[in-house]
């Protein structure tokens, strides 16, 4: 197999991967049960206007609602009004959208529905900053967070305790109507909790456990937000709250479906397939690494899988970031970048790691694809990928290699799909 035809490989898999968490056969085998009253569609995330464009596709019954997307190209929806703002860092749409949100479930009795379609990026779309604080307070907090190196599950913790619509608010405020969330699952253990902070799924963690997660990880918070999360007003709602009693959650699509997916695809043609985890967090930079030692393991002593083979994984890494001097990219190629160090001059593997969103970081990348000649190929181009590495600009040296990979949006998102060929 030559180089091009492994990439195309690769790329068969991540599309495998993609088509595995589309929204409308998602949601079409979840539909919930019709109601007396109204039904009304509330969400957020990355895939929110495909998610709503299906749900009213397939919904054969009168709705009404609101979802908010990020800012870029939208799925177009009839009877559904997406809003858009932005990602990764909170802007004033999304505050007027938490507001639209929040307005759109007041009202509502026991025989009405609610359908809470969401999905990762939720989070940083939905801003809602408490009494006394301000949107400037929020947007320092995401990035005191996306700087700390916390694993996703730790920063939903403290964000759904300086918001006024995550931690299951969203949910409390549309009582006493019978509310019905839809998840496709970007978390490694896809806790529902954790996707978007939870606007319509409260969760058992406390104000406590949140001070803990800004302290263990050296952040640099606002003073009115840690007032905030020392006052009673930090409380989330409790999950054993009556309110909640008549809810329903389903995560309708996960990294753990897609890498299978993924795998039935390369062994349909014709090579065996292991995933290693649908789970694996740490620093990307480290994470790259393990995987360059177990490629060179493969390829060199034919062990712990017997080649040729292609090694799957997901889950959600972090960058963390000390300073101001940064370039561009993503947790994904930052990822390669490290695992391409690595296996500089090994032939026979072929690498791929992206967002399933379609979009990896700053830039129009979803990641980048690395073999044995990528660090060889960004020196001729002028690059120093060591120097990429330390300032995070992966994206400056898959760009001068040639080695960028560019889907476009995805339209769903199950968080990071990585796949290594070993010939």
């Amino acid at each position: 197999m030559a180089d091009l035809e492994a990439r195309a490989f690769l790329t068969t898999l991540f599309e495998a991967a993609v088509r595995a968490a589309d929204p409308y056969e998602a949601i079409r085998t979840h539909l919930p049960e019709k109601p007396k009253g109204r039904t009304i569609v509330v969400g957020a995330g990355k895939a929110a206007s495909q998610m709503a464009a299906a749900f009213e596709t397939l919904w054969d019954h009168p709705l009404e609602g609101i979802v908010v997307a990020r800012h870029g190209p939208i799925e177009p929806c009839a009877r559904i009004r997406v809003l858009q703002s932005a990602h990764p860092v909170p802007d004033e749409a999304g505050l007027r959208a938490s507001e639209a949100l929040l307005k759109r479930v007041e009202g509502l009795t026991s025989d009405d529905l609610v359908v809470a379609l969401i999905s990762g990026g939720g989070s940083s779309l939905l801003p809602a900053p408490p009494e006394g604080l301000t949107l400037a307070d929020e947007i320092a907090v995401n990035r005191a967070l996306l700087a700390s190196g916390a694993p996703i599950s730790a920063m939903n913790v403290v964000r759904k305790h300086v918001s006024r619509i995550k931690g299951g608010r969203l949910a409390a405020a549309a009582g006493p109507a019978r509310v019905v969330t839809l998840v496709v699952s970007d978390v490694p253990g896809d806790n529902p909790a954790f996707v978007a902070s939870g606007p319509t799924v409260p969760d058992g963690s406390t104000v406590k456990e949140a001070l803990e997660i800004v302290s263990r990880y050296g952040m640099a918070l606002p003073d009115g937000v840690m007032a905030h999360l020392r006052s009673e007003r930090a409380h989330a709602p409790d999950p054993s709250d009556a309110v909640f009693g008549r809810h329903e959650c389903h995560v309708i699509a996960s990294a753990s479906v897609s890498l299978q997916a993924a795998a039935d695809k390369a062994k349909a043609l014709g090579i065996e397939a292991r995933i290693l985890s649908d789970a694996i967090e740490g620093e990307a930079r480290d994470i790259g690494r393990m995987h360059a030692a177990l490629a060179r393991e493969v390829a060199l002593r034919n062990r712990p899988f017997e080649k040729p083979v292609v090694l799957l994984s997901g889950g959600e890494t972090t960058v963390t970031i000390s300073g101001k001097d940064y370039g561009k990219g993503g947790r994904n190629s930052e990822l390669l970048l490290s695992l391409a160090l690595d296996i500089e001059g090994l032939d026979g593997v072929d690498a791929l790691a992206a967002d399933t969103d379609g979009i990896d970081g700053s830039e129009d990348n979803a990641g980048a694809y690395a073999d044995g000649k990528s660090v060889a190929r960004m020196r001729a181009a002028g690059a120093d990928p060591r120097a990429h590495l330390a300032h995070h600009d992966a994206w400056s040296a898959f760009s001068a290699s040639g080695d960028l990979f560019v889907p476009g949006p995805t339209g769903t998102n199950v968080n990071d799909f990585r796949a290594m060929l070993i010939r």
